[in-house]
């Protein structure tokens, strides 16, 4: 019975760490000014950072599955 108790406690850990890392994540990036508005440069530096961002999340998947 602990045991099962152990692994739901770990599992809602798991999962709540896992959204807090991908918020901040997020945060990080930040959401700007809008595609209307913004210049062709700034178009391209917010792709950039929103593919920085990705790969950020995905590094951050591997690092917690270690």
């Amino acid at each position: 019975m602990d045991r099962l108790i152990q692994m739901i406690i770990n599992m809602v850990m798991r999962r709540g760490i896992d959204m807090a890392m991908n918020k901040g994540a997020d945060l990080i990036v930040g959401r700007g000014k809008s595609p209307e508005e913004m210049t062709p440069e700034e178009r391209m530096q917010a792709k950039q950072g929103r593919q920085a961002a990705k790969r950020m999340k995905q590094a951050l998947k591997i690092g917690r599955r270690f």
